[in-house]
């Protein structure tokens, strides 16, 4: 038996998700439900759960900030939310799970089922203080990227990111300093959290920082001239949307 607290100021989804939980997975028992972060914290040290469904919207302290108090998180944690679009990122992108209110059944079966498999593998740890860097960055820029790795976590300062490059289900970082680091992140979940930090995608293989660009060379996609005189074709389907970055330069 798997046992699990609840933490979310919405009553009615506090109880939406009991019932469901109740009905639908047997092997789930829920200690408490708290109506605010600080019962969930008082929860949380006293009951020593494996599994919290934790809202990340909630007055006086976000679910980020109550674990910050915890740090390291030695359970499990299946985050809620109704909208916050960048905590969103910052959670995929650490490889975590969300359920979006209302909660449906099928994605909460799932988000269960990947909670039970990190239980078993007990190496999510690192993940949850990765995301918990990862998101402090409320204006959606990113200064600095926290990576976990199997040794820990790792921290790469985005302006020193040249590019991008897909490496299966990998991607290598470039870096201003002529290193190269692989990260165990494909580069589409790469595009999605850096989008909004001056990267843009102009090729299935690269994700470039704009900021690098040094020359752009015409041509039927054309090729950029990164910073280090990196090379990196850019693809003809996504030519306009990068030329129309550039022009915002």
């Amino acid at each position: 038996m798997i046992k699990a607290i609840i933490i979310d100021d919405e009553e009615d989804s506090r109880k939406t998700l009991e019932i469901l939980i109740r009905n639908y997975f047997k092997d789930i028992s829920i200690l408490k439900s708290c109506e605010s972060p600080h019962y969930g914290l008082e929860a949380i040290q006293t009951l020593k759960p494996e599994l919290v469904f934790l809202d990340i919207q909630m007055p006086e302290m976000s679910g980020f900030d109550l674990l910050r108090k915890v740090s390291p998180v030695e359970f499990e944690v299946i985050f809620v939310t109704a909208h916050d679009q960048y905590a969103i990122k910052a959670i995929r992108f650490s490889a975590l799970d969300y359920l979006l209110k209302p909660i449906d059944l099928d994605d909460l079966r799932n988000a269960i089922e990947k909670a039970k498999q990190r239980l078993v593998d007990k190496n999510s740890s690192l993940h949850y203080q990765s995301v918990i860097q990862n998101v402090q960055h409320k204006n959606g820029r990113i200064e600095k990227l926290a990576v976990p790795t199997f040794e820990g976590i790792e921290f790469y300062n985005t302006k020193d990111i040249i590019f991008c490059k897909a490496d299966g289900s990998y991607t290598t970082l470039f870096m201003k300093d002529n290193t190269s680091k692989l990260i165990s992140r494909n580069l589409k979940d790469c595009e999605n959290f850096l989008v909004d930090s001056g990267f843009c995608r102009v090729h299935n293989s690269y994700l470039i920082n704009l900021r690098h660009i040094e020359k752009y060379v015409k041509g039927e996609g054309g090729y950029v001239i990164l910073t280090g005189n990196q090379h990196v074709d850019i693809s003809r389907r996504r030519k306009d949307e990068f030329l129309n970055l550039l022009n915002k330069l």
